[in-house]
């Protein structure tokens, strides 16, 4: 069995014996039990987007990494959603030429032993930045709000971005605790709402400037982007798949490879399209889950219900302005 297919079926195994059965529980829940993501962080899993010397579970190519964020959003896309915010400070790290950041960061982030959040969003989306960064002597201040910043008090780090007054994007790795520099105010949302998921205002922040991991034009940032999407659609896969297991063998099990494999095949000029597919996928998936089921698909805490909530969730989460008008014609068009 070759190391990828070893990594796939642990997946599996966490997602089906672990992950699945407590679904329910930690959709009612307050929070993501930090046993599921100590479960993940021993199996190697913090380490997917990282070095081979790091983690056992480091995936040899995209294909792997994007199939096994959708086997564990299968399980618990709570759980998923907490997990995979971690992997891109895992690949900024990796990436940095900045001195001393691939090596006080990598391996204990690889390992799990540091955990990330991610609050880009607010600096990256086109229009004004909502967080901005000022240069003074020794690093830089942040200021403004970032919000959709999920897994507060389960991590320990934020993998930040902030524009300055050149239109350069200031990416950092900072503490993930309140002060009186940064504050949290809790946001309330339809699905995964134990992920833990907060605004985060910054009034001067101070970041060192030995924790900025890279700067880079806003503009080069946006012309890159795209090809940042195929890890999202990965989730939306990942509920289609335990809709189509509950519902059993039929039509819909074809419908998901084909869309995982225009993920996967699709440019940066198609990844938009693709990701929208998917998005649509999973509303479809949770909507003949929901026929399937009949009339109990109506009470709370069962997985009909869950997963009809988390499709609507996956309609907006990660959007972008061509996936929102794509999915605006799916819909449109039936």
């Amino acid at each position: 069995m070759s190391n990828s297919a070893k990594v796939l079926d642990r997946a599996e195994r966490i997602a089906d014996e672990v992950l699945f059965p407590a679904a329910e529980t930690v959709d009612a829940g307050e929070t993501v039990p930090t046993s599921h993501l100590d479960l993940l962080a021993a199996e190697g899993f913090y380490g997917v987007a990282g070095p081979p010397h790091f983690s056992e579970a480091s995936a040899e190519d995209t294909a792997t990494a994007a199939r096994v964020m959708e086997i564990i959003a299968s399980g618990c896309l709570t759980t998923a959603f907490v997990w995979a915010q971690h992997h891109s400070a895992v690949m900024a790290a990796t990436h940095s030429q900045r001195p001393g950041i691939a090596q006080e960061w990598l391996e204990p982030l690889c390992r799990g032993e540091r955990r990330a959040g991610l609050a880009i969003i607010a600096a990256t989306r086109p229009g004004p930045p909502a967080v901005r960064a000022e240069p003074v002597d020794g690093g830089w201040l942040l200021h403004g709000d970032a919000p959709w910043v999920t897994g507060w008090g389960l991590v320990d780090t934020l993998f930040t971005a902030a524009r300055d007054a050149s239109d350069t994007l200031v990416w950092s790795l900072i503490d993930a605790r309140e002060s009186d520099t940064l504050s949290v105010t809790p946001v309330d949302m339809v699905a995964v709402a134990a992920s833990r998921t907060v605004q985060v205002t910054f009034t001067g922040h101070f970041v060192p400037e030995r924790r900025v991991t890279g700067t880079v034009p806003h503009e080069v940032y946006l012309q890159r982007d795209p090809a940042t999407l195929r890890f999202n659609g990965s989730l939306p896969l990942g509920v289609a798949t335990r809709c189509a297991r509950l519902i059993g063998p039929g039509p819909l099990d074809a419908a998901i490879d084909r869309c995982r494999a225009d993920l996967d095949a699709a440019g940066p000029a198609e990844l938009p399209a693709a990701r929208a597919a998917a998005a649509a996928l999973a509303l479809r998936a949770a909507g003949l889950l929901a026929t399937t089921t009949g009339s109990a698909a109506v009470l709370r805490h069962r997985p009909a219900e869950r997963l009809m909530r988390e499709a609507l969730f996956l309609l907006v989460f990660g959007t972008r302005p061509a996936i929102r008008a794509d999915l605006l014609d799916r819909l449109h068009r039936g």
